[in-house]
């Protein structure tokens, strides 16, 4: 009797072991219980008496596994397989499915296997608000109102964005000897809008299609409007850090209209260049709440005069007040080499305000 319940153990055991699945070191040890996962050249395993173990792959020798698992390949394609029992090093054996035959599979041709589910690209960006009132001995009102929004996909990343500033003081206008008005005088209104479309065709290099428009009031601009296509890479992209350069080419249209307060004469500036594009972003997280940003691109006619070119600046302190507001202290430049008549060709402004994080 003690020997069949001997022999019925025994029996139990060897099933319960058929059934696991089973891990081979380079070394010989094995580790029997269910695979998990293949991500980011370490394997997940859950042992029966040690629990749930991290293994590089490179001190692997082989696994086999009790139920079809999902295998990802370095050339994009996937499917669903059991791996059968094999003594290849560096290598699993997986059987025939109705997609593809029994074969032979070396670890360096596996990207990921049981990968965690990704999770959903989301919008990520910031809306940020500033005004200030002075009144008294002297009056000024100006505002700005400015957002950014960021999706990164596996692939592909979409930048959007826009900014909108406005000032007013008073101005004293003699109206009769001794007596004066004040009146009130807009000292600056713009506004821009633009967004970029970065494909990655690499795993660091991407190509890009841009666009932009801005309209000043105070600079007599009517319209600028910017389009262009090109390369770039990306240096750097982590949490803290980002770094990516670009070139390509653009078409930059601008329109100036200056007018005569006297006569109502207009005088009307166009253009439409063909211009190279060189820039760079750069933003990086200096302590666990001051962030800083920096843009600048580069349009050089390549039509025309060498000397005819047009820049834009900006750079940007952010201070973290909480998990989802910020202070702002930014500097935006546009230089314009040729600008409308009677106007200089630096643009800039400083913008302090207060931001908000989705």
């Amino acid at each position: 009797m003690r020997r069949i319940l001997l022999l019925a153990v025994i029996g139990l055991i060897m099933v319960v072991n058929a059934q696991a699945d089973v891990l081979v070191f380079k070394n010989g040890d094995r580790l029997t219980g269910k695979f998990v996962r293949i991500v980011d050249g370490n394997l997940v395993f859950k042992a029966d008496m040690a629990g749930e173990v991290t293994i590089g792959l490179d001190k692997v020798q082989t696994f086999w596994t009790d139920e079809p698992i999902e295998i990802h390949m370095k050339d994009g394609s996937l499917f669903k397989s059991k791996v059968l029992e094999s003594k290849d090093a560096g290598k699993v054996s997986v059987e025939a499915t109705k997609v593809i035959p029994a074969q032979k599979i070396a670890f360096e041709d596996i990207t990921s296997v049981n990968p965690p589910p990704k999770p959903k690209v989301k919008w990520k960006g910031n809306l940020t608000g500033g005004f200030t009132s002075t009144h008294g001995n002297t009056f000024s009102e100006s505002g700005s109102l400015s957002f950014n929004a960021t999706r990164r996909g596996e692939k592909d990343r979409i930048n959007v964005f826009g900014l909108y500033t406005v000032a007013r003081t008073k101005e004293d206008k003699e109206k009769y000897p001794g007596v004066y008005e004040e009146e009130k005088v807009t000292t600056d209104e713009s506004f821009m809008v633009g967004g970029k479309y970065s494909y990655f065709y690499q795993e660091k290099c991407y190509a890009f299609i841009n666009g932009s428009f801005k309209k000043d009031h105070i600079a007599d601009l009517d319209r600028r409007i910017i389009s262009g296509v090109g390369l770039g890479r990306q240096w750097i992209e982590t949490d803290d850090k980002n770094f990516s350069t670009d070139a390509g080419l653009s078409i930059l249209c601008e329109k100036y209209t200056t007018r005569d307060q006297t006569t109502w004469v207009k005088e009307i500036d166009k253009t439409d260049d063909l211009s190279a594009q060189l820039g760079y972003h750069f933003d990086w997280l200096l302590t666990k709440k001051l962030t800083f940003i920096h843009n600048l691109t580069y349009y050089p006619n390549i039509q025309g005069r060498v000397s005819d070119y047009f820049l834009n600046l900006d750079a940007e302190l952010r201070l973290a007040l909480s998990k989802s507001w910020f202070s702002s202290l930014k500097y935006i430049l546009d230089y314009d080499s040729t600008p409308g008549e009677g106007l200089t060709s630096t643009d800039s402004k400083y913008i302090l305000g207060l931001g908000w994080t989705f």
